[in-house]
């Protein structure tokens, strides 16, 4: 690069300066790239059951295999091959997520004395211990959004489970392109939160 009329010492720092310009402008064009579409889990399902207004119960977050602690976006392709729904991804960690979302259904039905996430400080009489087993859209067939979710009531004074059941519900894709895929995950999971929340709600 030469520079008519420039000292070697300018000429230097001019190089730098335009090594330092082209660096900053690569750094820019890499920040404006589109990032991931991010979803949420939007469901707020009506749910029936008795009312337990004296007990407070913990919601702790759910365990799940590798493949669904995350925020990617699981897509079935057969019974052992699963891939990640390009160009998408949940806003946060999917078990946080379903911790979040099952904390503001018991919430909603102001049919418990209390209900919080550990750390919160409860005096707690129940545990919803829970699993993410199936969090995904399968592709074999017509595409269909599976969610099931076992869970186990736990007497947090005495340390035993009370009951435990397997949710699962499944839920057409409608319509074609990522945000279906997405409704009908959060379709499925309206479905399983409602199912899990009634039953808790007569079991404790």
């Amino acid at each position: 690069m030469n520079f008519p009329g420039v000292s070697c010492g300018r000429k230097a720092g001019l190089i730098r300066a335009c090594i330092i310009l082209s660096l900053a402008a690569a750094v820019s064009a890499c920040a404006s790239k589109a990032s991931n579409d991010t979803y949420g889990l939007s469901a707020s399902p009506i749910i029936e059951g008795p009312s337990s207004t004296a007990k407070q119960i913990l919601v702790p977050e759910p365990t799940a295999l590798k493949a669904l602690d995350s925020e990617q976006i699981v897509i079935r392709l057969s019974g052992a091959e699963i891939q990640y729904l390009a160009k998408s991804q949940w806003s946060d960690r999917l078990p946080k997520m379903v911790q979040s979302k099952l904390v503001q259904a018991f919430e909603n039905t102001g049919k418990i004395g209390g209900v919080g996430k550990p750390g919160e400080g409860l005096a707690i009489d129940y545990q919803v211990v829970t699993e993410i087993r199936s969090f995904e859209v399968s592709t074999e067939g017509a595409d269909t959004a599976v969610v099931e979710i076992f869970a186990k009531i736990l007497n947090d004074r005495t340390g035993t489970v009370g009951a435990q059941k397997a949710f699962r519900a499944t839920f057409p894709v409608r319509g074609s392109g990522n945000p279906a895929f997405v409704a009908a995950l959060d379709g499925a999971f309206a479905e399983v939160s409602a199912d899990l929340v009634a039953w808790t709600l007569k079991a404790i």
